[in-house]
């Protein structure tokens, strides 16, 4: 995450606004391997974050206002229009907000405007990452002496992925139930075709319809051929759990890897619990004229990604 923090005119010390920018995430590889007794799934995943951004403002409310919450959408122009989330308790921004100011005592007098370009219910975590951003950022307005293993402890309270946001890597084998982050080294030029398309999917229901498979995991062989430039064999160690049970959820992500299929990607498949689905590329001049084909076969909203430093 990315955060830029504008100081008080009046005394320069104090916070008048901080604004993050809070990254999408894609799974290169997800793997559920069994069922907890709390209700989770234990899982393995290679996760990165993209160059795609919600931007989160975080502004002082005068004594008493409260929590305000904004939402706007800052797709582009010529993508499908997308939902906007809700802007009470269902939103995990305000969920967060209100846990850390019960954590800390500190008076939840505060502004909040999320400028959307995650699309919903898309597997690209931008709820999470909102969460966490929220944590962040208000740490910074609120001037809290709280440790990122604190912050990321917050997090994992709220949802499994927060915590590997939290983490501010570009690349991390999450375990557990998501909450267990360890950082891993990936290349920077990595290049990505998501594409969304206008129907969306529901975690929990992905999960109950899915089948555990416990047994080797591909994360760290696929850090570790994606580190040494091997996109070609890491292509091949691309896995998503999910997706099965996706499919026979929604049609739109059979539709979009028939798709794919038919492309020259070096690898492909769904992100998270969908709808998003992304394909591989050996470089960004190859992603923009795949992107634009993808773009071309359907009403769906594509875009190029980045791994984001």
């Amino acid at each position: 995450m990315r955060c830029v923090i504008e100081r008080s005119t009046t005394d320069g010390q104090h916070a008048s606004r901080v604004t993050v920018f809070a990254p999408a995430k894609l799974n290169l590889s997800l793997q559920v391997l069994g069922r907890r007794p709390d209700g989770y799934h234990d899982l393995e995943s290679l996760m990165v974050t993209l160059d795609l951004y919600d931007e989160l403002r975080f502004t002082p409310a005068p004594p008493g206002r409260g929590l305000t919450l904004h939402c706007r959408n800052l797709a582009p122009a010529a993508a499908p229009p997308q939902p906007l989330p809700p802007v009470d308790d269902r939103n995990l921004v305000c969920r967060a907000a209100q846990l850390l100011a019960a954590e800390t005592g500190c008076p939840l007098d505060v502004t909040i405007e999320l400028h959307k370009r995650i699309p919903l219910e898309a597997g690209l975590a931008g709820g999470s990452a909102d969460a966490a951003a929220t944590l962040f950022g208000l740490t910074r307005l609120w001037n809290l002496p709280l440790s990122d293993h604190q912050l990321r402890a917050l997090g994992a309270r709220l949802g499994s992925d927060i915590s590997f946001f939290l983490a501010h890597a570009p690349a991390a084998i999450c375990t557990g139930r998501g909450e267990v982050v360890e950082p891993v080294p990936v290349p920077t030029g990595l290049a990505f075709v998501v594409a969304k398309p206008p129907s969306g999917l529901s975690t929990p229901r992905v999960f109950q319809h899915c089948r555990p498979e416990p047994g080797v995991t591909r994360a760290r062989a696929l850090a570790a051929e994606l580190r040494a430039g091997r996109l070609t064999q890491a292509a091949r160690l691309l896995v998503n759990t999910l997706q099965p049970a996706a499919e026979l959820l929604n049609p739109d992500v059979c539709r979009l890897r028939h798709l794919f299929e038919s492309l020259p990607f070096l690898g492909h498949q769904m992100s998270g619990s969908g709808t998003s689905y992304f394909g591989l590329c050996r470089n960004v001049t190859q992603a923009r004229a795949l992107a634009a084909r993808v773009a071309a076969a359907g009403r769906d909203r594509v875009c190029v990604a980045r791994l984001a430093g």
